[in-house]
Parts: C-alpha cells; structure tokens; sequence
C-alpha cells in the first residue's frame, strides 16, 4: 500500500483504505477502481491525499495504534457532546440539557479511555494519515486527532492516569469555542477581516466559559480550552502568558493542535506531509512551544508514514516500508529505483541499522514513475 497525493493519482489505481464520509457510511470501498469521475469527486471533496495498491508497495500494510472503528467512533461521540454542551450554555436552566451535557462528559471520558487503553503500551508511531474521512466541521474530526496525539504525548511526559484523563479530556473540548463562531468564517477561504480575525481569536474564551460552567469538567481541563494558543515567548492569545505561567496541560496540547492542524486540509491551504510539520515545530522550539514536548513529540509520531514515497541522498527511490519505533525519523525502505533512479528488483533497508546510518531520506512524496 502506497500513500499518494491526489494529483498524483492516475486513472485506473486501485484504492488501498476505504475511505468514510461524516456519517460514517463508506464512501469509496477498498479495492475501488479509481477513474476521472472518481478522482474528481475526491477532489471535490477536498481529499489531498489517499492509499492505493500496486505491485511496488505490495506487502506493506499500515499499522495503527488506534483502530478505526475507535476513531469513528470518538468522532460521532465528539459531534454529539460539543453540541450538547453548547446547547446548555444557551440555556443552562434547562435540566434535560444539563443532564445530557453530563452524559456527554461521560461519555468523553469513556472514549478517552479506550483510546488510551490502546496507547499506553503502544509500539506504533501515531499516523492519523492512515485514515481518510469527510467532515464538513473539522472541529469534530481535528478534536479526535487532538487528543489522540495528546494522550500519547501525556504518557511520554510520564504522567500519572489523571493528569492524563484530565489533558484528554482538555484536548476533546479545546476548541468548543469555535462552535459559537459561523462556518463561513472558520471556513473562508480569503484572508479573514480584522473583525472575522477577532472572532476566531475569541474561541478561547468562549470555550473555557463554557466549560467552566459544566461541573463534571476539572478545571484543568477547562484551561486546555483557554491557554492552548499561548505560547512561551508571549506572543500568543488571549492572556499573552509567557513560560510557566502557562498550564503545563496546554503546553501539551499546543503541540498536538498545531501538529494535526498543519497535517489536516484546510479550505485555505492543502496538508503539510508529517515531516514537514515537525520541521515547523522544531522552528518554534523555545520560543512558541516548549523545547521537552517538541522532543518527546518527535519520537512518538510517525515523520514518515508507511506508504510514503521517499528519495534518499544517495539517489535511491523508495517506500517507507515500516517503522522503527525508537528511531521514528529512520523507518526501514522499500527500495525500487537505483541510483540512476532506474527501476530495481525491491530491496528493504533499515536507515536505523549501523550499515545505513549515513544514509538520509532528501524528499517525500516524489514521483516514483
């Protein structure tokens, strides 16, 4: 199984994961015969990138840490809570509402824990890559990845059980502000107005209002919602806070959020690759995150998905076959093309074992063929 971008994409390619809409209904099945009309109609959907089956990537099957069923899951849970919790902050007299707000907690923090259930002892780089869905909100779909990436950072971190269920939690309800904020500004494609710019900003607060008001929610995890956009150096919103006088769970959770939000397709900008994203986190060590969580981060995510088409700097054309848990940046490679980047019988190489340490992957996501 191959990772391509879509423009890449040629008719005829078969589809490697079945791909969901919002609903959780399959869209395109496994195995589906991509043609024009099909390609069109992902573009239509905005999907930048897919797996596909062919004979170079045959074998290598992607693994997740967070089986898809699970993932789905959490993302109709989250569609459901978020609005329950907005509803009651519309009307927070109403008792149907307030009990339904504590059912969604509840049910928050069930979904959390099988996701950490199945993280704690993980051995397999988090890539949310593997799985393609459709949501018109990204709120919902961008919350799930979010506390995914922050689970496993908190189990880095070496935190006890309920520092890490209070970050989860944090995590799925840092941007309930943004509920409050209409669609066509969280989804204009121009450049937003000083005022649209304000009301965007305006979502931290908005949000842990909210969630201050809802017994069940730790305070803690309430200001996920309000520090999660301030950065170490001050220059974030909406306090400006500076170092330690920011929450140690938002110093988490930034992380997370810029991570899934640089990977994931906006209506103003295509996904960055992983690598790409964690080249930009590297550039904001110290300064806008926090130097020991950009590292600790580093080494529990996938940089280079499997599947992912790579050039090395020797010449040599690849796949990322798979990972290599302790040396994330250095998975092994299916190698396809030589030197010359002449098609080769299929090799594997582990750029972590001593024989392969001077060589490097140079490019992803080039043009094989």
């Amino acid at each position: 199984m191959r990772l391509i971008t879509l423009d890449r994409c040629q008719p005829g390619a078969k589809l490697g994961k079945t791909i969901y809409d919002e609903n959780r209904k399959v869209l395109l099945a496994k195995g589906t015969e991509l043609s024009d009309r099909l390609l069109a109609a992902l573009r239509r959907y905005s999907i930048f990138t897919i797996y596909i089956d062919d004979v170079e990537s045959e074998g290598i099957d992607i693994a997740e840490a967070i089986p898809e069923e699970l993932r789905a899951e959490a993302v109709h849970l989250i569609t459901e809570g978020l609005d329950a919790l907005v509803g009651l902050n519309s009307n927070s007299a109403h008792i149907r509402g307030m009990i339904k707000s504590g059912r969604a907690v509840r049910s928050f923090q069930k979904i959390f824990r099988d996701i950490h259930s199945c993280l704690k002892d993980n051995r397999i780089a988090l890539n949310l890559l593997a799985s393609t869905k459709i949501h018109e909100n990204y709120v919902y779909t961008h919350s799930v990845n979010v506390a995914i990436y922050a689970c496993q950072l908190a189990i880095e971190n070496g935190l006890p059980l309920k520092n890490i269920e209070e970050i989860g939690l944090g995590a799925m309800l840092h941007d309930i502000g943004k509920m409050y904020i209409p669609l066509e500004v969280l989804n204009k494609q121009g450049k937003l107005t000083k005022k649209e710019f304000e009301l965007i900003q305006a979502h931290s607060e908005l949000g842990f209002d909210t969630l201050r008001k809802v017994h069940e929610i730790p305070l803690p995890a309430s200001h996920c919602a309000f520090q999660h956009h301030e950065r170490i150096d001050g220059t974030g919103y909406p306090r400006g806070l500076k170092g330690d006088e920011i929450h140690r769970y938002a110093k988490i959770i930034s992380v997370a959020d810029v991570f899934d939000a640089l990977t994931s397709h906006r209506v103003y900008r295509p996904p960055l690759l992983p690598h790409q994203a964690i080249d930009l986190l590297d550039a904001g060590k110290g300064t806008q995150f926090e130097s020991k969580q950009v590292e600790l981060f580093k080494g529990c995510v996938a940089i280079y998905p499997q599947g992912l088409s790579v050039k090395l700097n020797d010449g040599r054309t690849g796949i990322v076959s798979k990972y290599n848990y302790n040396a994330v940046g250095r998975p092994w490679v299916r190698i396809i093309g030589d030197e010359e980047q002449q098609e080769t019988k299929p090799y594997e190489i582990d750029l972590a074992s001593n024989d392969h340490l001077s060589v490097e992957i140079v490019e992803a996501d080039v043009l094989l063929k």
